[in-house]
């Protein structure tokens, strides 16, 4: 018996309408902000409606476009070694062995830590004179550096901390989708003389890559969104070389005091991170239908 589109509606109804209150709402409110001129303080009544001015001056300027690289940059290069790690993580570690509970346990502590902490924790270690880096470095013969003075390695720290923290995130996605693994198919596998690493390549991520697709986009949007971490960690500096899109819109919206102008940028992020969640979904196409 089917089920009636009625009686479907009526179940998806309170999911659609807290979604729609939860996710749109706020979405049509920045579209709002965006066309007005308002200082934060200020009544609301004293915004100004002007037009597409906000998002002349965001694209107008270039810290916006700097911004967007680093996020970029910043994003390519976290979740690419986070999916390569957390892929290869759950590979080593999704048999049954003994004491492997424990370290499954302390490989998923790092995304169970506040970010704020964890940005903190990053900074003191971090530290030229007293971190933890650089007395590891010292016992190896390494002059101490000053990380979180010199661009490049302050953008290296920020990688480093957002690597640490979100590989579990894609452990955990991975490990599950491992143990939903058809063992017929691998025994099959086995018996035809595959070898290790064709069961891995040929066999194994094949039949989990729907997992590693959504698994890259929530990755995807996630880095898009970080901010907690950069902030503590180097406020975006030294100079801007560490300033990524959503601290860029803090910035502009706090402490400029520009709200629309904020709300233009944060439109930006909107459809970057549509735009690349839809060419990750549309490639690996997982609602594929396997028949």
């Amino acid at each position: 018996m089917r089920t009636s589109r009625f009686t479907i509606a009526v179940y998806l109804a309170p999911a659609i309408l807290v979604m729609a209150a939860a996710c749109l709402y706020p979405v049509l409110k920045a579209f709002e902000l965006s066309g007005y001129k308002w200082d934060m303080g200020t009544a609301a009544s004293s915004a100004k409606c002007v037009g597409f001015d906000n998002f002349i001056a965001a694209f107008s300027n270039p810290q916006v476009w700097s911004s967007l690289s680093t996020t970029l940059l910043f994003a390519a290069v976290c979740v690419s070694a986070e999916m390569v790690l957390g892929i290869a993580l759950a590979l080593a570690l999704e048999r049954q062995v003994r004491g492997m509970a424990v370290f499954r346990t302390i490989f998923i502590l790092p995304m169970m830590i506040a970010p704020i902490a964890v940005g903190l924790a990053w900074r003191y270690m971090f530290d030229a004179q007293f971190g933890l880096i650089n007395a590891l470095l010292g016992v190896v013969g390494i002059a101490p550096k000053t990380w979180l003075a010199d661009p490049t390695l302050a953008f290296v720290a920020i990688v480093i901390a957002d690597i640490w923290q979100w590989t579990p995130f894609v452990f955990i996605m991975m490990l599950a989708a491992l143990a939903g693994v058809d063992r017929s198919v691998l025994e099959a596998s086995r018996i035809d003389g595959a070898r290790m690493w064709h069961e891995i390549f040929l066999v194994k991520l094949p039949m989990v890559m729907h997992v590693i697709a959504i698994t890259l986009v929530m990755r995807l949007i996630d880095a898009f969104r970080v901010l907690e971490v950069v902030y503590v960690l180097t406020f975006g500096g030294p100079g801007n070389s560490t300033e990524i899109l959503a601290l860029h819109v803090y910035k502009t919206a706090f402490i400029g005091q520009q709200i629309g102008v904020a709300a233009a940028v944060s439109i930006l992020l909107l459809v970057v991170v549509a735009v690349l969640s839809w060419a990750a979904l549309r490639l690996s196409n997982p609602m594929k239908d396997s028949a």
